[in-house]
């Protein structure tokens, strides 16, 4: 049995290169301002709940860390609002 081999002629057409000029457009970065910044201060402690406000100082904190550790902050915070939000919904 015999494997095909290249079209006659002998190559593959050529695939076209990069742009002319040897570099492509920049790619556009982020809108000014859109990394949020940290929550604002509602001066009412006492309607806030301490794993909620933990959870949003976790993410807040996260900004500062490589991409590889924020994954595991912005994970743990989600369990940490996910668990508290199922304890809510429980009383």
């Amino acid at each position: 049995m015999t494997r095909p081999g290249p079209p006659p002629g002998g190559s593959f057409p050529a695939r076209p290169g990069p742009p002319a000029g040897g570099s492509f457009p920049a790619r556009p970065g982020p809108p000014v301002g859109a990394r949020p910044g940290p929550p604002p201060d509602l001066g009412d402690d006492e309607t806030r709940h301490p794993a909620v406000d933990a959870a949003v100082r976790a993410i807040a904190n996260a900004a500062t860390l490589a991409p590889a550790d924020q994954i595991a902050q912005y994970e743990a915070a989600y369990e940490t609002l996910r668990e508290t939000l199922a304890t809510i919904d429980q009383t």
